[in-house]
């Protein structure tokens, strides 16, 4: 009898006790995620305090971690000047122990200086994860994960290594006379520039794909029994540029005049479509070919 008693003790006192941890995790995150919708979407910098985070709470960080609340607040301030329009949103959230996860989804207009980076404009939309360490029900340490690659990319920092193929597929269907190909890589307001001295760059910018076709390709044809690519190199550039450097091979119909010269064009992307072209090339010997 008095070890049922003792048993039926200890199983009400566990589950006490686990209710209790219940309680305080669901606290913990009630309190977690009111204040980090105020911090960001509301820019109240002022949540970061002793009332919320540990007095060291610890930002685990590269190249070293960010250790106290005014470091911490010091470092999200970046995102409240360097972002407007900002959208963060919690996708899901759970606890258990003194232990949170966060699945967090954040947008933004860049429109100011974020870590020393003026504003460039671009719109950022990234997904990440949070790890949450909480003590005596403040924050006491995080730890976020996210793909700073697509973040790079998206503020137009990085490259997006998509842009060489395809701007490659260009060329390839430009040399399979797939015109409707090459013009459905480009963006409906691309801005097109010839090479200053060529005859097309009198239509200089060109903007949109019917202006690129009527402006140039349509006078290319016009004017050339054949008009070839070749010897195409692409070399990927920083800001979502590729330049190709390559050889125009032609025969101009109304002196059968042949030309080889060396060319080059700079391509500028963005989210998978080009948006501006210019070209260099030697434009006296196309003139002289071009001479009646």
């Amino acid at each position: 009898m008095k070890n049922f008693i003792l048993s039926l003790a200890l199983i009400l006192l566990s589950g006490n006790m686990l209710l209790a941890q219940s309680s305080s995790i669901e606290k913990d995150v009630e309190m977690y995620n009111r204040v980090w919708d105020e911090v960001i979407n509301s820019g109240d910098l002022d949540q970061i305090n002793k009332e919320h985070f540990q007095e060291d709470v610890v930002l685990v960080n590269t190249p070293e971690n960010i250790v106290g609340i005014e470091a911490f607040k010091a470092h999200y301030k970046n995102f409240i000047t360097g972002f407007s329009e900002r959208e963060f949103t919690v996708k899901n959230i759970f606890g258990e122990g003194d232990n949170i996860a966060k699945h967090w989804h954040f947008k933004g207009k860049h429109s100011g200086t974020f870590f020393g980076i003026p504003g460039t404009g671009k719109e950022v939309d990234v997904e990440g994860v949070t790890l949450v360490k909480m003590k005596n029900g403040k924050i006491a340490k995080e730890h976020d994960f996210m793909d700073s690659m697509v973040f790079l990319q998206q503020l137009g920092l990085m490259s997006n290594p998509d842009n060489v193929k395809i701007v490659d597929g260009l060329y390839k269907s430009f040399s399979a006379g797939d015109i409707p190909g090459v013009l459905a890589k480009m963006d409906k307001d691309i801005v097109w520039n010839e090479a200053e001295g060529n005859d097309y760059a009198d239509g200089n910018p060109y903007v949109g794909p019917d202006a690129v076709l009527n402006g140039i390709f349509a006078r290319v044809g016009e004017d050339h029994e054949y008009f070839k690519l070749t010897d195409i190199k692409l070399h990927e550039m920083s800001n979502n540029q590729v330049l190709a450097t390559l050889r125009y091979n032609a025969k101009v119909k109304k002196n059968a005049k042949t030309y080889d010269v060396q060319a080059a064009h700079l391509w500028t992307l963005n989210d998978g479509k080009i948006i501006a072209f210019q070209q260099y090339v030697d434009t006296k010997q196309l003139s002289e070919a071009n001479a009646d």
